[in-house]
């Protein structure tokens, strides 16, 4: 078996980002499930900017070094599984932009066989690691790394003597630009008047404020977007709260702020002081996207607006109409979608089946027609949507049990909803039953 998927390129949402993510996932856990006989399972990672030459030259040196494997049946396993990442790499001129990932070796399936699998695609996100490993096993961590959360959070640290600007992502931090400035204090000065004063040192802070919201948008704006999940302000005295409620700060920022927090320090010791004190928020910014969605599921439904559906048959039947803004998936969906054909008419046919209604079969048969349909693709519906929701022109969000809202839209509406862009009445509409079919003949 032979198998490869390619992350798209070029402006991804946050909803592509989370599905490429799962579709990792859902690989990891099949690659560290596989084992074969021998090393005869390879894996290869080539990070960016580096030269396909001197890979395929370090596999030229690889297939020399393993022709003398002295088990005749692993040496021939292993030199089969190089020969086939040299084939594979003949695919790419050059090393793609964010890295290129192969897995390829012969394993053994539950049942005793050996099978012959290949996998290579860029991955979602710059992978900088380099590794080669011939092996009974695959080796995933450097993808598990690629799971690890790539939000972006922007801080801004102001006090009365200058401001810090700062990003944060995963466990590394990044100071993007810091300037000092000079306020006049609070206390009055010889020859000058106690009004005049008050208001040179007003117009000093409006000018910092102003200097200081300016900065923001043009380091955490990119092309007209916000370039990172949330912010944070913090501060000693009230700054940041001028800054935050100042009509001078961009409005498409103003709803990204996460939190404001009052800190000791200025500067880079402010920083760090301002990421502990907002760790909360941080951890659970995923959680709160999620409950936040679904929570406009839910008021789509309370208001009774008809911009809502939910179940297998309402959502495909949305999708297909073409009307569906946002389509909501619980990640451990466990539906099967079985694509049978007559081939007494060469029609296909889609049924979705829970795991307690499938059968191992190749054959259904269908109860009104009496005909025999034989079963040409069986694959997780979950799958199924990741793989084809742009079709669609939809957006697919997948989500968790984990929180309050996940689990009673998981236990409730069975896992599988959308957000409509119009009204649409599914009751007048009419479906095929999926116990229409059944591997014996009888019904479900």
């Amino acid at each position: 078996m032979a198998a490869a998927f390619m992350s798209s390129n070029g402006g991804e949402s946050d909803a592509d980002k989370n599905v490429e993510r799962w579709k990792v996932k859902k690989l990891i856990k099949s690659l560290e499930a596989a084992r074969g006989n021998g090393t005869s399972m390879i894996s290869l990672i080539i990070p960016p900017k580096d030269q396909i030459s001197r890979v395929s030259k370090m596999l030229a040196d690889e297939f020399g070094t393993a022709s003398n494997i002295k088990s005749r049946v692993n040496r021939l396993s292993v030199l089969s599984a190089i020969t086939s990442v040299q084939q594979r790499l003949k695919l790419y001129s050059k090393v793609p932009p964010r890295g290129l990932v192969i897995y390829c070796g012969t394993i053994v399936t539950e049942d005793g066989k050996e099978k012959k699998v290949n996998f290579d695609f860029e991955p979602f996100r710059p992978i900088n690691t380099s590794l080669y490993l011939c092996d009974n096993k695959f080796h995933t961590e450097a993808l598990a790394a690629l799971l690890a959360d790539d939000n972006k959070f922007g801080f801004i640290v102001m006090d009365g003597n200058g401001a810090l600007f700062g990003v944060l992502s995963g466990n590394s931090r990044d100071v993007l630009h810091k300037f000092t400035v000079d306020l006049p204090k609070k206390h009055g000065r010889g020859g000058q008047s106690a009004l005049r004063f008050a208001r040179l040192r007003m117009e000093k802070r409006h000018n910092y404020v102003r200097k200081v919201a300016e900065t923001v948008t043009q380091l955490f704006i990119t092309n007209d977007k916000p370039n990172v999940t949330g912010l944070v302000l913090a501060g000693s005295a009230d700054f940041k709260t001028e800054l935050s409620q100042s009509d001078l700060f961009d409005g498409r920022l103003q709803c990204k702020i996460l939190k404001v927090v009052d800190i000791a320090y200025g500067g880079e010791n402010g920083f760090n002081q301002a990421i502990e004190l907002a760790s909360d928020v941080l951890a659970n910014v995923k959680f709160i996207q999620e409950k936040k969605l679904i929570g406009k599921y839910f008021d789509e439904i309370s208001q009774d607006t008809g911009r809502f559906c939910f179940g297998v048959d309402d959502s495909l039947k949305a999708l297909e109409m073409g009307c569906v803004d946002i389509l909501i998936v619980w990640e451990n969906l466990a539906i099967t979608r079985f694509t049978l054909k007559n081939h007494q008419t060469d029609e296909e046919k889609v049924i979705h089946l829970r795991p307690d209604q499938e059968q191992d079969k190749t054959m259904f048969l269908d109860k009104t027609t009496g005909v025999e349909m034989e079963l040409v693709e069986k694959i997780t519906l979950i799958e199924w949507l990741a793989n084809n929701y742009k079709k669609f022109g939809a957006a697919l969000e997948i989500i968790t049990d984990r929180s309050q809202e996940g689990s009673q839209f998981c236990k409730g509406f069975g896992g599988v909803g959308c957000i409509l862009r119009y009204r649409v009445d599914f009751q007048s509409m009419e479906y095929e039953s999926d116990d229409q079919f059944d591997g014996d003949g009888d019904a479900f």
